[in-house]
């Protein structure tokens, strides 16, 4: 029943925001085009919107964006009760049709100008977090840029509230839970090691020193 609800208030605020692909549209949209809908969350330049728990996207890795839609698409991520943010993105990664569409509007996210998103969280301590981020190094990189030979996306440049609320996700089991999502399992054992919330802005103030 608690799985219901969740899924049926993501496709409730789906609907909200108008999130519907086209009636009658041609079987293969461009990038920008299917864009479109996605803007009605994360803005027409990707930048996301806190109001709603929709990251900044722009000018991320087309390969990490079309992974992660094919997660959602696949119900890989987005599978656990609790992800409402996943349950929402679901609906919305099935408005493409093929692996094409994926594709394409991965090409445009990522095409899209990074912009580094301004922090709200209070009470992290960059200098404690720069140790703490040493696990986290191997897989994001030095400086947060993400790697692909690790499957690892940036995170400089990313919202705090996201990456802490991804930590916690992570941490609780939230997210990686579907046992098709290796990625997604490699993180959970990762950000266990973050003893609480405050280990958490400590290391999400390191990350955010980290140019875009």
């Amino acid at each position: 029943m608690h799985r219901l609800m969740s899924v049926s208030l993501a496709f409730a605020i789906v609907a909200s925001f108008g999130c519907i692909r086209p009636e009658g549209a041609k079987k293969t949209l461009a990038g920008s085009e299917l864009y479109a809908a996605c803007a009605s969350c994360h803005g027409e330049a990707g930048a996301g919107n806190a109001s709603i728990a929709a990251p900044n996207i722009a000018g991320l890795p087309a390969w990490y964006v079309e992974a992660q839609l094919v997660k959602y698409r696949s119900g890989i991520r987005g599978y656990h009760p609790e992800d409402i943010e996943g349950l929402r993105m679901r609906p919305m990664s099935r408005q493409m049709m093929d692996e094409a569409e994926v594709k394409a509007v991965a090409a445009y996210v990522s095409s899209l100008k990074a912009v580094k998103a301004a922090p709200s969280v209070q009470g992290g301590d960059a200098t404690a977090g720069a140790g703490q981020y040493a696990t986290c190094q191997a897989c994001h990189g030095d400086k947060g840029q993400g790697m692909d030979a690790t499957k690892a996306p940036p995170l400089a440049g990313q919202y705090d509230w996201y990456l802490v609320s991804q930590l916690k996700k992570f941490k609780g089991g939230v997210r990686g839970a579907h046992p098709l999502d290796t990625t997604g399992a490699q993180m959970r054992p990762m950000a266990s090691m973050l003893a609480d919330e405050q280990a958490m802005k400590n290391v999400v103030a390191h990350i955010g020193t980290f140019s875009r």
